[in-house]
């Protein structure tokens, strides 16, 4: 008799062990196994420090109160003006009257959205797994990168340094097994629970439940809902929410605010749809005062660059190009075109410092149609594959970033027109066997040269005049400077043109000045085939060779 296996899942609750093993899951749904934990990012102040990223720098250091509007009312507050007596909901002109030096702005939720996303694509380049929970909060499932960072400590502390680089300084972090439990332990931040770096953090679900049962009621959307009656039944906290009899709290408030407790203790699935950069980016700044000068606009500008980078680090790139377009003030009641600056670089690269000095130097060619009001940052361009690693002594890898860091920095200075390099042609004519073109980044990626034209190569000078050059004639030497040139090597026999009425037929001769320098020189077979304007005539009536001085040897 033969006996049927049994096929078993077994799914435990979030944070406790066992076995875990989920193959019924669709590709895609970020739903985790329950061993999970998830990293929660609040930040309190959002929607003021994302107003305040292109404030002046004599105002943030002058501890001026700053408030947002929404109407005539304000929305938010900072320390300062909390201190001054000005509160939420209260009245414009109430809080000028409180305090007169108060600055104000008006409260933008697409400005806040943006903000909130470059802290995702920040969170990125630490976890695959990182979801927008509300407009000021992101989640990141770590459990599986805890070990490459070093522990939880570590990757929250390198979690901090990349957001403050957005100009979020004040941030509010948990850790728990569950998304939600994260998240309302990060926005609700108790004193006293957890340390100063990561904040309270649970790693098993016993653990989670001692913190969330101290936590108000409401955290929970479906607690803020039903905030009055639960308050008249004299409930305030989540754990005396759980402690009353659930079919009772279902008939009266309905399952949502069952549903979302258990979310949040992990008593049922809480999947997650994962975040996934845009292929291109674009992120828009309205400056606080209109920007005058390269530096104004720079300023604004490096808020731009902190998101771009965060997002080329999400995508796994580096930036080769952007571009930064300038909305201008408008004129006479006219609408002034949009000053656009293209960088590209020789060499795609992540360093915010390079970057940042490229844009300076382009700025500082631009001369402003009028004052700037809005910035606006673009990038199509992104090398996929990480950043080259560093070397420990300087070889040739170094010296070619550096030139190439050189290249970069002369044509934001001078421009891409003024800063060139040689482009081969398929010719054997020397005068027409190169160009000059823009040195774009073309010029890190060419081909090396076969054996037989570097051979050829090291047999031409570095310098060619622009035009072959006449030499006089003693004997059978040329003359260079009045004094005769001694032959050293030659003759090497060049004959094209014949295509496109260019005909020459050249023998050439490295020549040994009187001085000791080499020179390069050559003289036609007959007299038509010199292809130098004015080289027949005269000289086909004299039997003399024609001499031409082409080219002088470094």
């Amino acid at each position: 008799m033969k006996h049927r296996r049994s096929r078993r899942l077994d799914v435990g609750l979030p944070g406790q062990p066992g076995p875990s093993t989920r193959t019924d899951l669709p590709a895609g749904t970020g739903v985790l196994p329950p061993a999970a934990l998830w990293l929660a990012v609040h930040l309190p102040l959002l929607p003021l420090e994302a107003w305040c990223a292109t404030l002046p720098e004599e105002l943030r250091t002058a501890r001026r109160p700053l408030v947002l509007l929404a109407g005539q009312c304000v929305s938010r507050i900072d320390a300062v003006a909390a201190g001054r007596g000005i509160r939420v909901g209260m009245k414009r002109a109430t809080a000028l009257a409180l305090a007169a030096d108060l600055l104000s702005g008006t409260a933008d939720a697409a400005r806040d959205a943006a903000v909130l996303q470059a802290l995702a694509h920040a969170a990125l380049a630490f976890t695959p797994a990182v979801v927008l929970h509300d407009e000021a909060t992101v989640l990141l499932e770590v459990q599986g990168c805890l070990r490459l960072f070093g522990g939880l400590a570590t990757l929250a502390r390198r979690l901090r340094a990349a957001i403050e680089a957005l100009a979020c300084h004040r941030l509010q972090l948990a850790a728990a097994p569950t998304p939600l439990g994260a998240a309302l332990l990060a926005c609700w931040a108790p004193a006293g629970r957890g340390d100063l770096l990561l904040g309270p953090h649970a790693a098993q679900a016993a653990a989670l439940e001692r913190l969330l049962d101290d936590a108000p009621l409401s955290l929970l959307g479906s607690g803020r809902m039903h905030a009055q009656a639960l308050q008249g039944m004299g409930l305030q906290r989540l754990g005396e929410l759980r402690a009353l009899p659930r079919a009772g709290l279902a008939r009266r408030f309905g399952p949502g605010l069952l549903a979302e407790l258990d979310r949040a203790f992990g008593r049922c699935a809480d999947p997650r749809r994962w975040l996934e950069p845009p292929v291109q980016f674009e992120s828009r700044v309205e400056l606080f005062a209109c920007a005058e000068s390269a530096e104004q606009v720079l300023a604004g500008a490096s808020v731009l660059l902190a998101r771009l980078l965060a997002w080329a680090r999400a995508r796994h790139g580096r930036i080769g190009g952007f571009t930064l377009s300038m909305r201008h003030e408008p004129r006479h009641g006219a609408c002034l075109p949009a000053t656009t600056l293209d960088i590209e670089l020789a060499e795609p690269a992540l360093d915010p410092v390079h970057l940042q000095s490229l844009l300076r130097e382009r700025l500082a060619r631009v001369q402003l149609a009028a004052p700037t009001l809005e910035l606006e940052l673009h990038c199509r361009h992104l090398a996929a594959g990480a950043a080259p690693s560093g070397e420990l002594f300087p070889t040739g890898q170094a010296e070619r970033q550096g030139l190439l860091r050189l290249l970069e920095r002369l044509r934001a200075r001078l421009g891409d027109e003024c800063v060139q390099r040689l482009e081969p042609l398929a010719d054997h004519r020397p005068e027409r066997s190169g160009r000059g073109v823009p040195a774009l980044g073309a010029a890190s990626s060419r081909a090396p040269a076969t054996p037989a034209a570097d051979a050829t190569a090291r047999r031409r000078p570095v310098w060619l005049l622009p035009e072959p050059q006449p030499l006089a004639a003693r004997g059978a030497l040329p003359l260079v400077d009045g004094q005769a040139v001694q032959l050293v090597a030659g003759p090497e026999r060049i004959e094209a043109g014949w295509w496109d009425g260019g005909l020459v037929a050249r023998d050439y001769f490295v020549g040994q000045a009187a001085d000791g320098s080499l020179v390069w020189l050559w003289r036609a077979r007959w007299p038509d085939a010199a292809g130098v304007p004015g080289a027949s005539g005269a000289s086909a009536a004299s039997a003399a060779p024609q001499w031409f001085l082409q080219g002088r040897f470094a």
